[in-house]
């Protein structure tokens, strides 16, 4: 997940050279490029994250309501 976040500002949508290329730019560990050339060669842009590693969380992953008083 962590390495996943190396990704986060990329500019979606992209193909799966463009993320290596923006991976590469932004000094993304030698990990996030490894996982980005096994992806499948689509020419299809990728939309989002979810895309590429479906159990990323998104921010709603991490809203929590109010339920109670302190």
């Amino acid at each position: 997940m962590e390495l996943a976040s190396y990704l986060d500002d990329a500019p979606w949508p992209a193909t799966k050279e463009e993320l290596i290329d923006y991976a590469i730019r932004t000094g993304a560990p030698v990990e996030v490029v490894e996982n980005l050339q096994e992806l499948e060669d689509s020419e299809e842009p990728y939309e989002s994250m979810d895309e590429i590693w479906p159990d990323y969380p998104t921010d709603e992953d991490f809203f929590f309501e109010d339920e109670g008083e302190y």
